[in-house]
Formats: C-alpha cells, structure tokens, sequence
C-alpha cells in the first residue's frame, strides 16, 4: 500500500510539473554556460593565451551538466521517456545551441503527455 502510494505520488502531474521546472532551469544554464564555453572562452584560451574563463566556465559547466543530467533521469522517469528518448535529450546537452532545441522539444511533449 505504501509502495503504490509512493508509485502514484512521483507521477503525479504536479511532479512531473515541477521535475520539468528543475529540467528546463538546469538545461538552459548548461546550454548558457556551454555557448560561452565554445564561443567565447575557448578562443580566449587559444586566440589570446588566457586560459582563466576556459578554466572556470569549464569547470562549472562539467559540474552543472551532473546535474542537468540527474534532472533529466528524474524527468525522464517521472514521465515515463522512451531510453532512447532521454538519450537523444541528454546528448543534445552537449552540442551548443542544440541543447536549447532538444528543451523545447522535450518541453513540449512532456506537457502534451507524450513520452519522449
């Protein structure tokens, strides 16, 4: 009884609604981050020898796709995504400017009620 309890309270819409709040937030910051990353700090680094931003924003966002990517297990459970689904989306991740397709798309199928 406490099991199906459990079981129906992770894949309430109210959940899913708020795992999908923490999803969207965490691939929009990874997404941010990875852009300045590949466009900005890495020319830096090798353009005019400063290594600093390289550095910090690759820290940061190797540390922030661990978490975009524990979201994206969380959603992808609580919804019921496809494996290959969550594949797809989760490697987006790491493609700048793609992650933000790959968000709209999850996005949107998720509020639809479809698996991914």
């Amino acid at each position: 009884m406490a099991s199906e309890r459990a079981a129906s309270s992770r894949t309430t819409d109210e959940a899913i609604g708020q795992a999908l709040l923490r999803y969207r937030v965490m691939a929009t910051v990874v997404g941010v981050l990875l852009i300045a990353l590949i466009f900005v700090a890495v020319p830096l680094n090798h353009l005019a020898d400063i290594p600093e931003p390289s550095t910090v924003l690759g820290t940061a966002h190797g540390w922030l796709y661990g978490l975009f990517f524990l979201s994206a297990v969380d959603l992808a459970l609580r919804a019921r995504w496809t494996l290959k689904g969550f594949l797809l989306t989760v490697i987006a991740g790491t493609v700048p400017v793609l992650s933000f397709f790959a968000e709209r798309r999850a996005t949107a199928k998720t509020r639809a009620g479809q698996r991914v």
